[in-house]
C-alpha cells in the first residue's frame, strides 16, 4: 500500500514509520523538522534496512503538498504533523490554528486532487477536557480546555464533514493518551527541543544529570499517593494502533473515533519509581504547588479499539521506562549531538 505519513520524523510518526516499513509498505514521509531531526530518518533507514520517499515541507504549503500527492498517489494518509505543546498553544494561538487547522485543510485538498479517500488522524485525548466521568470513552463530551486541544477537535470536525460528502471516504480519529517509551532497539525515541513538556523526558534528563531535580506539581490530589494519575501508553503500542486502524479502514467507510490507551493510570511518583528501577539512577524531586488547570486523574476506556481494531496496549510501565533509558543511554542528548 502507498501511504503518506505526515510528521514522520517526529516522536509518534517515526515509530509508525518503522512499523509501516517492516510491513512492506511504500511510504512518503512529509516533515519540515520544526520539532524533529533528519538524523531520526537516518536511524530508521539503518534500523529497518528499508528506503522511503521524503519531502521536507510544511503542510501549510498547499501547492507543494498537492504536487507531491499528484506524483506519489497515496492510497491512505496517516496525519501526525502539527504543533503540540499545550502551554505554547495558549501563548501563540494563531500559529497553532494556522499550522494545525489550515495545514490539515491543505492536506485534505491535496487528497481530493490525488483521489485519496482514506485518512487516519492522530488526534489527542485533550479534546475531552475536564472529565465528566472516568474512564473516558468515545461518547464522553468533547470540551477541550486549551488551544491545542481545540485545534485537534476542529480538525476532527473538518475531517468528519469531509468524509460525509462522499460515501467512498473513510477516516479514523485516534485519541491517544500519554505516549512514552522508545523503540526497543534504542535507536529512536522522544527528542524534545528545549525544556521537555512531558513527564518522562524530564525524568530522563534528571536521571542523566542534565537537570538537577524533577518538580512534582501537587501531592494532595485524591489519588492513591496524592500525585496526578495519567494513562501512559508505550509508543510502540501507539504506533501499532495506528497501523491497526489502517487495516480497519480497508473494510469500513465513514468516520470512527477510537481511544488508544491502556485503561489504567499511573501516578507521577509511580513513574518516578519505575524509572529508578529501569535506570538504577536517583531521580530527586521536589513537591511544588498544583498547576492551574491540572486534574487529578485522566485515563482511557480502550474497549472499542480492543474490539473493533483487534488492538490492545500490552507493554508495561516498567518496559516503557526501560526503553527510554536504553534510548537515552545511547543518545543522552538526542539525535543532533
Amino acid at each position: 500500500m502507498r501511504i503518506c505519513l505526515t510528521g514522520g520524523a517526529g516522536y509518534i510518526g517515526s515509530h509508525i514509520l518503522v512499523g509501516l516499513l517492516e510491513d512492506g509498505h511504500d511510504v512518503l514521509v512529509v516533515d519540515n523538522f520544526a520539532n524533529s531531526s533528519p538524523t531520526c530518518l537516518q536511524h530508521i533507514r539503518q534500523l529497518t534496512g528499508k528506503s522511503f520517499e521524503f519531502l521536507e515541507e510544511d503542510i501549510c504549503n498547499q501547492p507543494a503538498i498537492s504536487a507531491a500527492f499528484s506524483t506519489f498517489r497515496p492510497d491512505i494518509v496517516i496525519h501526525c504533523a502539527g504543533l503540540k505543546a499545550v502551554g505554547e498553544s495558549q501563548k501563540q494561538p494563531l500559529r497553532y490554528y494556522r499550522t494545525n487547522v489550515e495545514g490539515s485543510i491543505n492536506l485534505l485538498e491535496a487528497m481530493d486532487q490525488a483521489g485519496c479517500q482514506r485518512i487516519i488522524f492522530s488526534s489527542s485525548a485533550t479534546v475531552y477536557g475536564t472529565p465528566r466521568y472516568l474512564p473516558y470513552d468515545e461518547a464522553h463530551p468533547v470540551a477541550p480546555a486549551n488551544v491545542y486541544g481545540r485545534t485537534k477537535a476542529m480538525i476532527e470536525d473538518i475531517i468528519t464533514d469531509w468524509v460525509a460528502t462522499d460515501p467512498g471516504r473513510s477516516a479514523a480519529l485516534l485519541r491517544y493518551f500519554n505516549p512514552v517509551g522508545a523503540h526497543e532497539s534504542g535507536e529512536i525515541g522522544e527528542d524534545p527541543k528545549g525544556i521537555p513538556n512531558n513527564l518522562v523526558p524530564y525524568i530522563a534528563d534528571v536521571a542523566t544529570g542534565m537537570r538537577a531535580e524533577l518538580s512534582v506539581f501537587g501531592n494532595d490530589y485524591e489519588t492513591r499517593d496524592g500525585t496526578g494519575v495519567r494513562d501512559y501508553i508505550h509508543i510502540t503500542d501507539l504506533a501499532d494502533g495506528h497501523i491497526a486502524a489502517m487495516a480497519y479502514l480497508g473494510d469500513h467507510q465513514g468516520v470512527e473515533v477510537f481511544n488508544l490507551g491502556t485503561g489504567e493510570g499511573s501516578s507521577v511518583l509511580e513513574v518516578v519509581a519505575a524509572f529508578r528501577r529501569a535506570s538504577n539512577q536517583p531521580v530527586p524531586y521536589e513537591i511544588k504547588p498544583r498547576r492551574d488547570g491540572d486534574i487529578a486523574e485522566f485515563f482511557a476506556n480502550p474497549a472499542k479499539a480492543n474490539d473493533r481494531l483487534g488492538w490492545q496496549a500490552t507493554r508495561t510501565l516498567d518496559a516503557m521506562c526501560a526503553d527510554v533509558w536504553r534510548w537515552r543511554s545511547k543518545y543522552p542528548r538526542g539525535f543532533d549531538v
